[in-house]
């Protein structure tokens, strides 16, 4: 998946997010995808040259916070991966 159009089409936003080391990661936001009941965050690390994405769940902890548990089911990752690519098509160019 190339991003250089989604930049252009829409200011990046940055989120800095804790792994479970301690260690702080900087994704590229580029999406929140409702699937069956539940938000999936869809971000791109934003150091990685490989243009993987990554989909987390948001998990409601009370009005201010919320926790991004990763995904385990392959089925609601493809699901959700294939939302996405719906969504976005026509901007950008998806390698399978």
């Amino acid at each position: 998946m190339e991003n250089e159009e989604l930049l252009q089409e829409e200011e990046s936003s940055v989120l800095t997010l804790t792994d479970e080391n301690g260690q702080d990661i900087d994704f590229e936001y580029l999406d929140c995808i409702d699937y069956e009941g539940k938000e999936y965050l869809v971000l791109m690390p934003a150091e990685d040259e490989s243009n993987e994405i990554v989909i987390l769940e948001v998990q409601p902890v009370d009005e201010e916070n919320e926790n991004y548990i990763a995904v385990e089911s392959e089925e609601t990752l493809d699901a959700v991966y294939a939302i996405f690519k719906e969504k976005f098509k026509d901007i950008l160019t998806f390698e399978d």
